[in-house]
């Protein structure tokens, strides 16, 4: 990755990471399924009278939008409903190796053997993160944060593609757009009628519900899908997802509140190691011999 690439990279998961704990308190007003619904709705009423309709791409956006918004973020922040955000933020380093091995299948982007270890601790990190009291309990929430990081990671490899055809904002509006009336009708079927909801929300949590649809979902999105068009996924994730982790503990200590245990200090900083070793890779050397052309 060029410098630029990796700066602007650098910038989603500051956004991302404060985003994701403030979305907790949010959820004791709005239902997780409402509260992503607004989110993909505001910012496709942001953006997508700027861009023209991208066609010919219709239903490949329309399928990604199924996996990479509606069913990702209907569980992961389902999940988050249920824990502390400060354990749910290092648990979503899981995009990490999820997106290595989804990569290696679908894309062809192979990983190192350094890869391949960095990915068998960060899941050993999981394991001793999710042994934490403040996680006892909590197995449900635990592994719907897990499962969302995977489908997560999922969605952004059938992203990627689209990523080099069309313009990145284009491509959050219209998956928002998609995205966001779903995920309403979901929550007016599973949770009831939304404007009992809306009646009984206070001004914060429309702050909230305005900082993650109008500020957070098009700058974070925007820069990551304008990095992902021109790099392998493999090193897009870890650079975006390295970030969440010191910003979203902070977020959860001090506006929150939260007290992190010891076994999600000690969890928390497998994962990052092995995220790191996932990064941090030199580029194999090309073999003069071999006759075939690299995918990347």
């Amino acid at each position: 990755m060029t410098l630029r690439d990796t700066l602007i990279a650098a910038i989603v998961p500051i956004f991302l990471g404060f985003g994701f704990v403030i979305a907790k308190p949010a959820m004791e007003y709005l239902p997780p399924f409402l509260l992503m619904g607004l989110r993909f709705t505001f910012v496709a009423l942001l953006l997508v009278w700027w861009f023209p309709i991208p066609r010919g791409f219709l239903k490949k956006i329309f399928f990604a939008s199924l996996i990479a918004n509606t069913t990702q973020y209907s569980i992961t922040y389902t999940g988050l409903s249920f824990i502390d955000a400060s354990a749910a933020v290092l648990l979503v380093q899981t995009e990490v190796p999820f997106g290595v091995v989804f990569a290696y299948f679908m894309l062809k982007e192979k990983p190192t053997i350094r890869s391949l270890l960095g990915i068998a601790i960060a899941f050993v990190g999981v394991y001793i993160l999710t042994g934490s009291p403040n996680l006892d309990g909590k197995f449900i929430g635990v592994s719907l944060v897990i499962l969302g990081s995977g489908i997560w990671a999922l969605g952004q490899v059938l992203v990627k593609p689209l990523s080099k055809k069309i313009n990145p904002l284009a491509l959050v509006a219209w998956l928002g757009l998609f995205s966001g009336p779903i995920l309403i009708t979901l929550s007016a079927i599973f949770d009831g009628n939304p404007i009992n909801y809306f009646k009984t929300t206070p001004f914060e949590v429309w702050l909230i519900a305005i900082y993650l649809g109008f500020i957070m979902q098009p700058i974070t999105y925007g820069c990551f899908y304008y990095v992902l068009k021109n790099n392998p996924l493999y090193k897009v994730l870890p650079i975006v997802t390295m970030g969440i982790p010191p910003t979203g503990l902070l977020a959860a200590i001090f506006l929150l509140g939260e007290e992190p245990t010891k076994e999600l200090f000690i969890g928390g900083a497998i994962i990052i190691v092995g995220v790191i070793l996932i990064v941090f890779n030199k580029p194999k050397k090309p073999n003069p011999k071999a006759q075939t052309v690299s995918s990347q």
